[in-house]
């Protein structure tokens, strides 16, 4: 396992995660939780985009980081949504729409590089619209309450969401049909 600073920083990322739940049982007012687990959230979902460009930047890219990069990512989200499943925010059928998805997509990912495919389901625009309209909900879910006075943050996470879950349904079928020759010939 290569360590270099995009991977510290995904390593990072992934022990935002128990800390990002943790948060939530910490006897703390209710404010103060959200703001802290948004802050987390955020900063966590930044070091996404910087790890990334670091490795292609620094040239330390690598197998591993390819690996753990999106496993971190997915983790992160999945249990933002559990969460906020929890804290009754989230409808349980958008949160298993989602995480369903990434599973399902995960792998499929994984079974079309065994079958030297991999690039057949490489990432697509309308799954990184998904993956923003997710980064962009998930923090305004967290936080939960109006932000400057003017933005009601709650009422917008969730319409985001909704946007998030159709993106992914639509790139969940975008990939199976691309996949779909591979998994009829396999059958």
């Amino acid at each position: 396992m290569p360590m270099n600073l995009p991977n510290l920083l995904t390593w990072l990322r992934m022990l935002a995660i128990p800390l990002l739940v943790g948060i939530f049982y910490l006897p703390l007012p209710a404010d103060a939780r959200n703001a802290i687990a948004t802050a987390l959230f955020v900063a966590a979902a930044i070091t996404d985009w910087i790890d990334g460009w670091l490795a292609r930047r620094l040239g330390q890219t690598s197998a591993f980081g390819a690996f753990l990069d999106p496993v971190a990512d997915k983790l992160l989200v999945c249990a933002a949504l559990v969460m906020l499943v929890e804290l009754n925010r989230v409808d349980a059928l958008i949160a298993v729409i989602i995480v369903g998805r990434e599973i399902t997509i995960s792998a499929l990912r994984e079974w079309m590089a065994q079958v030297g495919a991999r690039s057949s389901v490489a990432v697509h625009s309308i799954g990184k619209f998904k993956t923003i309209a997710q980064l962009v909900a998930i923090p305004m879910l967290l936080f939960d309450a109006p932000l400057l006075g003017l933005i009601d943050c709650a009422r917008l996470g969730r319409w985001l969401l909704v946007v998030a879950a159709i993106l992914t349904v639509w790139s969940m079928f975008y990939y199976l049909r691309r996949a779909w020759p591979y998994l009829r010939d396999a059958g």
